[in-house]
């Protein structure tokens, strides 16, 4: 319905009402959820009202009767006229008058109308009786409960800004609203895959995660139960999201907890939805960094990673008193293979090299690719003969594999390498250790390509 006001009808729904058959169907939705449902004008008469017989009245009679008329008092609390609100009033308790003169009560929601210039030009409301309402206290008292809790955990998500801290303010909300001790966010990555404690506030989660496999391992199971051999109560509901398939938030309570209600788990399982929320936001903010980060045709790192990799690997060598080694490597021949095989080819063969790359480095090493066919290795605490020793290995196994990969051509693939070492307590820049490294590969590409050159300093023999 819009904001304007019926005119008062002959009767109370008239067939030749152009909204009557809007009117029927909400007719219909009023009988499954109100008692009553009302339309009032600028002076508080009455101008709608569904059902037909509200309160034993006749729904024509009390059509342009004023809603004070209904309104009871049993001379104990303050007369409030709902039917006049100057503000939205939620389930507010009020004695009306019923055909027979008797006193009923119902609890009334209404909120006023306003034409443009804001003045109240009606109101609009429903009631439900109070003997119905009774016997629903508990399911009322049960949703509004829910309500607050999820209220209080977006409140609270929405006062981080990292994926770890939502998830641990999201986390310790429900621990409080459910009184238990711990809970954790258990992810398996594959179906049947190991599972791990991804995320985890308050003591225990160790000591369940046992029974929380195997509550995950129970096919076709949202939810579920059980309590530990040292006597907490565990309930797991499971959290399947785009990059966990087998994964749930576990929830337990200390050894003298009470066991898990329905309304418990229907609370859990509307906190999972959050969690999921936190899970894959925090996946799309980690791929996003990883592709920041990284090459997209190696996976190797971009420049910018890897020189500030670099600076934190350079700090601690420097904290340390040890030495690092810098190699930059050049494909040669790549152009002649791009332009006569096409791109397709050329790629194959950098991500050869980049696998080659990877074969001669150790874990505390970083590998990147700079750019087109320009390569760099960072060995972690080796000094230049380390590192040539490295290079001449790279070289002679590249004039090898690299033109392997086209047989039908003959193309002298290999690669040209410049090092340079900055030494304990050296205080050369990262861009001075990257110049000197790439003009000892430019001189290596000078004097015939397919070998390595060192970049000494002055002093160094």
């Amino acid at each position: 319905m819009t904001d304007s006001i019926l005119e008062p009808p002959a009767m109370a729904l008239p067939p030749a009402d152009p909204r009557s058959a809007g009117l029927h169907r909400w007719r219909h939705f009023v009988s499954l959820s109100a008692d009553l449902a009302f339309e009032t004008d600028a002076n508080g008469r009455f101008v709608l009202v569904i059902p037909e017989t509200a309160l034993g009245w006749p729904a024509g009679a009390l059509v342009g009767m004023p809603s004070e008329r209904l309104v009871g008092d049993d001379g104990t609390t303050e007369i409030v006229n709902p039917f006049r609100p100057a503000e939205e009033l939620r389930r507010h308790r009020t004695l009306l008058r019923s055909f027979s003169g008797a006193l009923a009560t119902m609890n009334i929601s209404a909120v006023p109308l306003r034409d443009a210039s804001g003045a109240i030009i009606g109101a609009r409301g429903v009631g439900v009786a109070i003997g119905d309402a009774d016997s629903q206290t508990s399911d009322i008292a049960g949703r509004l409960r829910h309500g607050q809790v999820l209220d209080r955990i977006l409140s609270c998500v929405a006062c981080e800004t990292s994926a770890d801290a939502m998830l641990d303010a999201a986390i310790w909300a429900l621990i409080q609203a459910l009184g238990a001790e711990g809970a954790a966010v258990i992810g398996a990555m594959m179906e049947h895959g190991p599972a791990e404690i991804l995320h985890e506030c308050g003591p225990g989660a160790s000591a369940v995660l046992p029974s929380v496999v195997m509550l995950l391992s129970q096919p076709n199971k949202d939810s579920a139960q059980t309590t530990t051999p040292q006597g907490r109560s565990v309930l797991m509901v499971r959290c399947r999201t785009r990059l966990d398939a087998n994964g749930g938030l576990a929830i337990w309570r200390r050894t003298d907890g009470r066991e898990w209600d329905p309304e418990d788990r229907l609370l859990a399982a509307s906190a999972v939805a959050v969690v999921r929320i936190i899970l894959e936001y925090e996946a799309v903010q980690r791929e996003m960094a990883h592709q920041a980060r990284t090459d997209p045709l190696t996976g190797l790192l971009n420049r910018r990673a890897f020189m500030e990799e670099m600076g934190r690997n350079i700090a601690r060598l420097d904290r340390e008193s040890e030495a690092g080694t810098l190699m930059y490597i050049d494909l040669d021949a790549f152009k002649a293979v791009n332009d006569r095989m096409g791109r397709a080819t050329g790629d194959t063969v950098l991500i050869h090299l980049a696998d080659m790359l990877r074969r001669m480095v150790r874990p505390s090493d970083l590998v990147a690719r700079l750019g087109g066919d320009e390569f760099a290795v960072w060995l972690s605490g080796a000094d230049r003969m380390t590192a040539a020793e490295r290079a001449d290995q790279l070289c002679k196994a590249a004039k090898i594999e690299l033109p392997a990969l086209l047989p039908d051509e003959a193309f002298a693939l290999g690669v040209s390498i410049g090092i340079a070492m900055r030494g304990p307590g050296s205080h050369e820049s990262i861009g001075d250790l990257t110049r000197r490294a790439d003009m000892a590969m430019y001189e290596v590409k000078r004097g015939g390509r397919h070998h390595w050159r060192v970049s000494l300093l002055e002093g160094e023999g």
